[in-house]
């Protein structure tokens, strides 16, 4: 596959997947009982914004850029800008962490993380940024089947599912994964992050989810505009089951933040299906 994660670092999409995860991490580990996170498709850690792919782009300016300068930011986005913030040592943003490093940052003793890589220059990059912490684990495997086979049969485990979308049967994968990781862990909290183009794809896909047997699903949508050309990518959604409680209003502020700044006549819904 072609896709560099290294040229969208830190857009929209990012921070809406972030921010929902950061929040998501902290509800988590409220509970003092140990937690198991496996990421599916984990990419490299952290990025370098100051590098070619970033600056082409110009995503990160548009996303990143304007949060960490934002003056009317919601409490449930300032976790992120203070990861980026301490990443960056407080100075220019210059560097942007991926989920691998967000989540690393964020266990305690006791929890485990499980990050897995196809991409075999990509990994690389992930066991450096990785390197050293405790109850981390970066393969280069298939994180579908890791997820599947991995996630523990009891305890407490999140799984986040967020690939490229550039595969054809990604929607059919994350819909076997869905449903393997409740036929294992019924009490396993699954984070599904994906691209809105066209609501005809996102609604087959949540259809096919809800029959998974996942339970009900927190679905929390950031349309950045209006859903009018399917070759775009007009917004991402999140689509969460064993949503913890209290989860929605939290999405809502995400959401409506990074729409209505970040996006042109954006829309942000959260809602239950299931």
């Amino acid at each position: 596959m072609n896709y560099r994660h290294a040229f969208h670092a830190g857009n929209f999409a990012d921070l809406v997947k972030h921010a929902a995860l950061l929040d998501l991490l902290a509800r988590l580990m409220a509970d003092p009982a140990p937690l198991t996170v496996i990421d599916t498709h984990a990419g490299r850690g952290l990025y370098d914004l100051g590098g070619a792919e970033a600056q082409r782009s110009g995503e990160a300016a548009a996303g990143i850029g304007r949060l960490m300068q934002a003056q009317d930011l919601p409490a449930d986005l300032a976790p992120l800008r203070a990861a980026v913030s301490q990443l960056n040592g407080g100075g220019a943003t210059r560097r942007y962490p991926g989920s691998p490093w967000l989540i690393a940052e964020a266990l305690r003793s006791g929890d485990s993380y499980l990050a897995c890589e196809l991409r075999d220059e990509e990994h690389k990059a992930l066991q450096a940024a990785l390197k050293g912490r405790a109850g981390v684990r970066a393969v280069c495997a298939d994180g579908y089947r890791a997820a599947a086979e991995q996630v523990p049969a009891r305890g407490r485990a999140l799984i986040l599912i967020d690939p490229p979308f550039e595969r054809a049967d990604d929607y059919e994968q994350i819909i076997e994964t869905l449903a393997a990781v409740a036929r294992r862990n019924r009490e396993a909290v699954v984070l599904v992050w994906t691209p809105l183009k066209d609501l005809e794809t996102f609604d087959s896909f949540l259809r096919e989810a809800e029959e998974a047997g996942a339970g009900t699903l927190t679905v929390a949508e950031a349309r950045m505009r209006p859903l009018a050309d399917p070759l775009k990518m007009n917004g991402c959604a999140l689509v969460l089951a064993k949503a913890p409680p209290g989860v929605e209003p939290a999405l809502e502020r995400i959401c409506g933040w990074i729409t209505a700044t970040l996006g042109e006549n954006g829309q942000a819904r959260v809602w239950s299906a299931g």
